[in-house]
């Protein structure tokens, strides 16, 4: 009986090492795919032990956009670039452990600590106080740039941001709640990748609803870029860290002193304008809202020609 017991136990280990051994070939393999379909397009900087990932366009006034949560740099590149080059100086950065920027050792992903890294960027590049877009997470690090590096910053123009801490996250979002460095390390090299993969239009939708994510997003939009172990890591790694520091820079809202502008649509998924958008008012000194009737978290792929017109209306008085 318990020679029959060892070899059912052997059995089970080599079961589970094939299994591993599956997911993490199939991992190199996504990972791989996605570099060689959208490889690295811009420049690289290193900037307080931060290799960071940027791409700029056009000549003018500076304009800097800070993606979301997941996202990276196309989800401006593709979008707007195109739109605005010929009268601004466009620079979109992959931020910190995102797209194919590589964060610094001992990096907590906290958004103060992002705002830094930022300025710092800013100060690398020789930008003269740009108007900083921020979408979704984004947002929020543009907040705390513009909070604690106010002399960096000519005004924000920020797309669905998120302003406020919220007490519990979209179910949508459990799989990303993973506290453990070592866990997100393992499960980015073995299953969650794949689980990306399978999980994808449930993903697409639930990030573009109601609209549908566009047809060319997966190449042209950068999102297969997140079928990467380093995206995962960083992106869990972000999610986590929201907790810390939302609530402090929401309770200094009154301290900015610059135009801010958001931009939001109404029928959002996966944050609330009710919740991000509408509590601003009042707040902000020089503040604007601009409500998108049934428009969803991606705005710059939804109505690209609405989010210019509010680039360029916030960069009118940022630049005075």
């Amino acid at each position: 009986m318990a020679q029959y017991l060892g070899w059912l136990l052997a059995l089970l280990f080599l079961t589970a090492c094939l299994v591993l051994g599956f997911f993490i070939l199939a991992t190199r393999r996504l990972a791989r795919e996605a570099e060689k379909r959208v490889p690295a397009r811009g420049r690289f900087v290193t900037v307080a032990g931060n290799r960071l990932h940027y791409v700029e366009a056009g000549q003018g006034r500076p304009i800097l956009f800070l993606h979301g949560l997941g996202g990276q740099l196309h989800h401006f590149r593709h979008t707007l670039f195109s739109r605005l080059a010929g009268d601004f100086h466009l620079f979109a950065l992959d931020r910190p452990g995102s797209g194919y920027s590589v964060r610094a050792g001992g990096a907590t992903g906290r958004i103060g600590e992002q705002a830094a890294i930022v300025a710092a960027f800013i100060d690398e590049i020789g930008l003269e106080r740009p108007l900083v877009v921020g979408h979704s997470l984004g947002g929020a690090v543009a907040l705390a740039l513009a909070l604690d590096h106010p002399d960096k910053v000519g005004g924000l123009a920020l797309l669905s941001p998120v302003t406020h801490q919220e007490s519990a996250a979209p179910p949508q979002f459990a799989a990303l709640s993973i506290r453990s460095p070592l866990k997100r390390r393992l499960l980015a090299h073995t299953t969650a990748i794949p689980m990306a993969m399978k999980h994808a239009p449930q993903t697409l939708a639930f990030v573009f609803g109601p609209q549908a994510a566009p047809q060319d997003y997966i190449i042209e939009g950068g999102g297969i870029l997140g079928l990467r172990p380093s995206h995962f890591e960083a992106t869990v790694m972000d999610f986590v860290a929201l907790e810390h520091e939302v609530a402090r820079y929401e309770a200094r809202l009154e301290e900015l002193d610059m135009p801010v502008g958001v931009l939001f649509g109404t029928a959002d998924q996966v944050i609330r304008h009710e919740d991000h958008a509408l509590p601003l008012a009042g707040r902000i000194k020089h503040f604007e809202l601009e409500l998108l009737e049934g428009v969803g978290h991606m705005p710059q792929f939804a109505l690209p020609d609405r989010v210019e017109a509010f680039i360029r209306r916030m960069a009118e008085k940022a630049f005075v």
